[in-house]
């Protein structure tokens, strides 16, 4: 239970720390670049309700581009908009 708690207790951090960020640059009127935001694969994963093997499919598949520094995976929002807009299906 208590590991449970943890989890929850740096994912809320985690958010309120890019919460922050977002409410800054719109406070400075910054308008968002997507190549300049970046998620981390369990935030992606999070994001797009997937599990990690999943990921790790569009990933080989070259479903969705990515960058890797060491063992972490990172996705550009930019990607994240394009793989949605390629797979969008009208009525």
């Amino acid at each position: 239970m208590r590991n449970y708690e943890e989890r929850i207790e740096n994912i809320l951090n985690r958010l309120d720390t890019q919460i922050t960020f977002v409410v800054a640059k719109m406070k400075m009127n910054e308008k968002f670049d997507p190549e300049d935001v970046f998620f981390d694969n369990g935030e992606f994963m999070k994001l797009m309700n997937i599990s990690k093997r999943t990921a790790q499919e569009w990933r080989n598949k070259k479903i969705i581009e990515f960058s890797q520094v060491g063992n972490k995976i990172y996705y550009r929002l930019s990607d994240i908009q394009k793989l949605l807009n390629d797979n969008y299906n009208t009525k």
